[in-house]
């Protein structure tokens, strides 16, 4: 049984482009957004990686963003070799020169034998990056302290008449803005094109305004669960895998709130200066096919980037993921949008929050 459990394994590595030279090195680290994301990736994807290649991975958590990377990347100091970014991050961290580009020509087939860039959903495979989930923004609450009196749109967020109490919000214009213009009776599909005038930028601010004065900023995705555990606010923003981990693991009785989700790919980059970067590049091509993408929603309910994978997902599961098939509004974060845009609006969100 365990010759055959070996064989299998070597086999998912060969489909995926794996070579023997790859045990040569001791060690690559990966770093990624801890809690339970971190676990299904450790699980799903690190520990059959090291079976099948004998590379070891040291998990690493970070915030996200490209300060961390920019640092490692300038002083040539580079102690990650994977990262797992947003798509925005990957754009802009391509442009900077502080990824490797990938050769998607070596990205293994669809389990289902489709080719692999037809397998991945629009816009997951990209010139130094390459796809593994999508995610969404939410908003949450629970459902214990709510009752009968529980929201069921966006606007709710902002109604502290109807609503009272602290609201946790994410402390980054990232989906604040976003959320900001649709409460205020902007259309999704009209949200950045609103967004990318002063006026638009200002009547987001505005509404963010009316909130202000009821916000608990929060920074690491394990914050907002539990200011809703500890009732420090009624309702907050959060990372929607986050509540599925908290009502499965922790025995919550949270709700996601669907309406003006918007959800986020996450990509796996290998950094520029990597002294692992072979290895680094055949962990990115063994964790992005079918099998592990798959296998990783059986830990956490994020959307897998190829469709060869979301066929596999249980049926218990895809009620959790996140997408068109949820009730509400919602849409795909422009990415492109924020890469140009990142910088200035850091900069008036940073003084905003601080007044």
């Amino acid at each position: 049984m365990k010759t055959a459990i070996k064989i299998k394994l070597l086999a998912i590595a060969a489909a995926a482009g794996l070579c023997a030279a790859s045990a040569s090195a001791q060690q690559i680290t990966v770093t990624s957004w801890g809690g339970a994301y971190t676990k299904s990736q450790i699980t799903a994807m690190h520990e059959p990686f090291t079976k099948a290649t004998g590379v070891k991975i040291l998990s690493e958590d970070y915030n996200g963003g490209l300060a961390e990377i920019r640092a490692q990347v300038k002083t040539g100091n580079v102690k990650w070799d994977v990262v797992d970014v947003e798509l925005a991050e990957a754009l802009r961290g391509c442009d900077e020169g502080l990824f490797e580009k990938i050769d998607a020509s070596k990205l293994p087939k669809g389990a289902d034998g489709s080719d692999a860039k037809a397998d991945f959903l629009p816009g997951m495979v990209n010139d130094c990056a390459i796809a593994n989930i999508s995610y969404a923004n939410v908003v949450a609450y629970d459902k214990a302290k709510m009752g009968a009196n529980a929201p069921t749109k966006l606007e709710d967020f902002f109604d502290l008449q109807k609503f009272p109490g602290k609201r946790g919000m994410k402390k980054e214009p990232n989906v604040n803005l976003e959320w900001a213009l649709m409460a205020d009776g902007v259309a999704p599909a009209d949200v950045y094109k609103v967004l990318s005038t002063p006026a638009g930028v200002d009547r987001a601010f505005k509404k963010l305004d009316t909130i202000k004065s009821q916000i608990v900023w929060w920074s690491a995705g394990a914050q907002p669960p539990q200011l809703l555990a500890s009732g420090e606010v009624v309702m907050t923003s959060v990372f929607h895998g986050r509540i599925h981990a908290a009502n499965t693991n922790d025995k919550r009785n949270f709700a996601v709130l669907w309406d003006g989700q918007i959800t986020v790919p996450d990509l796996f980059v290998v950094m520029k200066g990597s002294k692992n970067t072979k290895a680094a590049m055949d962990f990115v091509m063994f964790a992005t096919g079918t099998k592990p993408l798959a296998d990783q929603t059986k830990f956490i309910p994020y959307a897998p980037a190829r469709k060869s994978s979301l066929a596999l997902v249980d049926a218990a599961t895809k009620p959790w993921l996140p997408g068109p098939a949820q009730a509400g509004r919602g849409f795909q974060t422009n990415a492109g949008w924020w890469a140009d845009k990142a910088d200035e609006l850091n900069q008036r969100f940073a003084a905003w929050a601080s007044r």
